[in-house]
């Protein structure tokens, strides 16, 4: 297949391209840089030069592949204080993909995150997420645009990315809380920490999308879960360990002044299941988990966290 990938140079983008490709898909990516071309074009890939705020660079590039995988989102302006302007630019996005597969059969995949469903137990595909608005859901509401996109003959499936999706580069979550505690002087966590954070590593994540692509029926929503909940006191004290300060709790009252924009994800309890995903795609995830990629040390050399 040519398959149109979004965010192609991005943390997961860098993985699923070189996937792909070894899967026999040519491949069509979006690059918003120089560097991100120049990246995409030594990966192997055919380069479309553009953003997601070009919308008709993305129906075009859509309308001229065998299907689409929509990674891309402007973290840099939702961490940085507009969440609800990177949503809406985002939802834009995915209606102009959509209208260029309409009635082809083609598929769609959307990465979407885990944020908003059942807080207190285990969720599963089959659960919706909370659409009230809040920054930490209110991407649901884009999910479901592209669910609803199966009513519109598009293979259209919604893989729910675990809150961290590590590995060696990483720049999100996982070193946002290193660099804090590096600041701090004490590696923190949340009440007693015993809430829990789902995970996956890139790599397993990246295979996901491509079986999503192949093969995912039209509607499904998918979970990229290899761990179902990791508590985020232990991650602390893997981070306390190896920046050899003292782990200690937060107050949640003082969560926002200590982890500044962290602090409302990472009070989050959102463990989740991915059974089912696994069962309708023989996704079997194989790199290490979470606490173990902690352990091997590359969180911890000096890097500049984007979120």
């Amino acid at each position: 297949m040519r398959i149109f990938v979004t965010g192609a140079s991005g943390w997961i983008g860098s993985a699923l391209v070189p996937d792909l490709l070894e899967a026999g898909h040519h491949v069509l990516g979006l690059a918003r840089s120089d560097a991100s071309a120049d990246a995409l074009a030594a990966a192997g890939a055919e380069v479309v030069r553009g953003t997601t705020d070009d919308l008709d660079v993305l129906r075009d590039a859509a309308a001229a592949a065998d299907g689409v995988i929509h990674l891309a989102f402007n973290h840099d302006r939702a961490f940085g204080g507009d969440f609800q302007g990177a949503a809406e630019a985002d939802r834009r996005a995915v209606d102009a993909l959509g209208d260029a597969l309409a009635g082809t059969g083609r598929p769609f995949v959307l990465a979407s995150g885990l944020a908003g469903l059942t807080p207190g137990r285990v969720a599963t595909e089959r659960d919706k997420p909370a659409t009230g608005g809040s920054p930490v859901t209110i991407r649901a509401v884009t999910a479901e645009a592209a669910l609803a996109l199966a009513s519109r003959g598009v293979r259209s499936s919604v893989v729910r990315l675990s809150p961290t999706c590590h590995g060696d580069g990483d720049n999100g979550f996982m070193t946002a809380l290193v660099g804090i505690a590096r600041a701090k002087g004490v590696s923190g966590y949340i009440g007693d920490g015993a809430n829990r954070w789902p995970a996956v590593h890139r790599l397993d994540a990246a295979r996901l999308f491509r079986l999503a692509a192949e093969k995912a029926p039209a509607g499904s929503v998918l979970h990229g879960v290899a761990e179902e909940g990791v508590e985020i006191r232990d991650v602390a004290e893997v981070i306390g360990r190896h920046l050899d300060v003292p782990v200690a709790s937060v107050a949640p009252a003082a969560a926002a002044e200590h982890f500044g924009w962290l602090g409302e994800f990472l009070a989050l309890d959102v463990a989740a299941s991915s059974t089912l995903t696994r069962e309708l795609l023989d996704w079997a995830p194989v790199q290490p988990g979470l606490l173990a990629d902690l352990d091997k040390g590359h969180y911890f050399q000096s890097r500049t966290a984007t979120g």
